[in-house]
């Protein structure tokens, strides 16, 4: 399927304290918003980086199952500039979940998928974004895939490059950021009897910057609450956070995120979604 059968849109969501959001939209040509889109939404929103839609050879995968593919720039970005980044770190790092949440109401909202067929996929910094969005709205998703991520925030300081995050997250020694810390820490807001998405976890034994003890112990906790969907842990060995891996082990880690969210939501072979004539 050639990649003039695509094209990109820039939509807004709106966030809780107002804010606009952009969500760039990569969606087939013709596409009827009927909300019966399988439909994955990613971002990072952190230390300033820049987030644009570009074609890769995952996101090629999921356009030719029929999957929408968005991307939100978030606050924590750089988009916007230096005060776009402010607006999402520290004391202010909620304002990013909240932003995600809107861009995936807003795609809901639009009709350009349900709940039942929306997935969100996120790595590092993106991760601890996942665990954030499942955690505060577990309702509102149908399947994660959340990479090296960062997820219990009270102890992110005491990792070997623990200290390089402290100017973006905060430190628990300031009680003011200890809170906010504390508010949004994904693992310290995992409860039992919560219904949440499945959700796929991947690792790296050698991860230099993530410690791989976040995505394990998220892994146990999540698993010990007797959630009726699957959560799973994919551990790369001697390699971590994209580092070291043989390109066979990308290829494998590929295969195994991308069927897992074509699975989850229902993707099909590429031939039966929807066109305008």
């Amino acid at each position: 399927m050639p990649t003039s059968d695509f094209e990109v849109v820039r939509e807004f969501a709106t966030s809780k304290d107002g804010a606009k959001v952009p969500v760039n939209i990569i969606r087939r040509k013709g596409l009827v918003l009927d909300a019966s889109h399988p439909t994955v939404l990613t971002g990072y929103g952190g230390y300033g980086v820049n987030i644009t839609p570009y074609m890769s050879i995952n996101t090629l995968i999921l356009l030719q199952h029929g999957v929408v593919f968005a991307e939100a720039n978030l606050r924590g970005g750089g988009e916007f500039g230096e005060q776009w980044h402010e607006q999402g770190k520290l004391t202010r790092k909620q304002n990013v979940f909240d932003d995600f949440a809107a861009c995936a109401e807003h795609l809901i909202s639009r009709k350009y998928t349900q709940v039942s067929k929306l997935g969100i996929i996120g790595g590092s910094n993106g991760g601890l974004l996942m665990g954030a969005a499942f955690t505060q709205h577990p309702e509102l998703y149908r399947a994660v895939v959340s990479e090296v991520g960062i997820y219990d925030m009270l102890r992110v300081e005491l990792s070997p490059n623990g200290a390089f995050n402290v100017t973006e997250f905060g430190t628990v020694k300031e009680a003011d950021q200890f809170r906010a810390l504390y508010a949004y820490s994904p693992y310290h807001h995992v409860h039992d009897g919560t219904q949440y998405p499945a959700i796929l976890f991947t690792t790296g034994d050698n991860d230099p910057r993530v410690d791989p003890m976040n995505s394990r112990k998220m892994t146990a906790r999540l698993q010990a609450t007797g959630t009726r969907q699957p959560v799973l842990l994919r551990t790369s060995s001697k390699a971590g956070h994209g580092i070291g891996s043989s390109r066979d082990e990308q290829i494998s880690l590929a295969a195994d995120v991308y069927a897992f969210l074509i699975h989850e939501l229902g993707g099909d072979n590429g031939s039966s979604a929807r066109m305008d004539q």
